[in-house]
């Protein structure tokens, strides 16, 4: 090999490794910029409204007595799909997360926390068991608590609930479930009453649009009272009824069509430009 085709060579060499010298520390200043840029706008985030923080609605959280015949009407009745369950929570970081402000009530009062509901997860004598459930656009989550001496899924809860309680009461929340727009909103809460009295769910009644003074009455209503539609603006196109669930919990079922329909998209693509900007 000649000493001219060494230089060459030698050349060649140093212009690779300057090259990828280059190359090396453009993607590092590359690197950098971005990460530069994302810790920017995290900066960013973290200053923004409240509301900008957000994204949107995880879950509702359902406390029931009845694990078990919660679970079977949200799956088998209403069509859920179970995402995850986990049980047996206790400890002292459980009760502090969760029920820091009732014992500080308790504490208040001069009364021992069990006397207004409240568990005693940080000594395992009570346990906190869930279920997550999925619908299209809304994730449910029943919560159990339960005496540590009873299994997961037991029908006995630690506090007694809250018997006939009307959506009235402040504090008061309500599940609603939307309705899809060709289903028969009538023949839906019949066979919705139908179905959960075959499986003992006794509890789950639904309103009429007439007035009823006996169990009697509601049951012997005409169908077409399942459903009050709304044509008063501004909820024109408005379908619902409430209903009481299998735990005793305020239900609502609902259609959206027409005006309101278009008012609740408009929003939320208003809604989502404004997130996007």
């Amino acid at each position: 090999m000649t000493d001219e085709t060494d230089n060459t060579t030698e050349m060649g060499r140093r212009a690779l490794l300057q090259t990828a010298g280059a190359a090396v520390v453009t993607g590092i200043i590359a690197g950098t910029a971005i990460d530069a840029r994302a810790a920017t706008q995290d900066a960013e985030r973290d200053e923004a409204p409240l509301g900008a923080r957000l994204q949107g609605v995880q879950h509702f959280g359902l406390t029931v007595q009845n694990m078990e015949r919660a679970y079977q009407f949200y799956t088998e009745v209403l069509g859920g799909t179970e995402v995850f369950r986990h049980g047996d929570f206790q400890g002292d970081g459980v009760q502090n997360t969760l029920l820091a402000d009732q014992e500080i009530e308790a504490n208040a009062r001069g009364v021992n926390p069990r006397t207004i509901g409240v568990p005693d997860l940080r000594s395992g004598a009570q346990r906190l068991d869930v279920r997550f459930i999925q619908f299209d656009n809304m994730v449910l989550e029943l919560l159990q608590y339960r005496e540590a001496d009873q299994p997961m899924g037991s029908a006995k809860s630690f506090a007694e609930p809250v018997e006939h309680m009307s959506p009235a009461f402040p504090r008061m929340m309500h599940i609603c479930f939307y309705v899809r727009d060709d289903v028969d909103f009538n023949k839906f809460i019949a066979d919705l009453e139908a179905e959960s009295a075959r499986r003992g769910m006794t509890q789950v009644r639904a309103n009429r649009t007439i007035r009823v003074m006996t169990e009697a009455d509601r049951k012997a209503a005409p169908r077409n009272t399942n459903t009050n539609r709304v044509t008063a603006e501004p909820s024109n196109g408005w379908e619902l009824i409430y209903c009481k669930g299998p735990e005793g919990e305020q239900l609502e079922f609902v259609k959206a069509l027409g005006p309101v329909k278009k008012r609740f998209s408009e929003a939320l693509a208003k809604r989502q430009q404004k997130v996007v900007r």
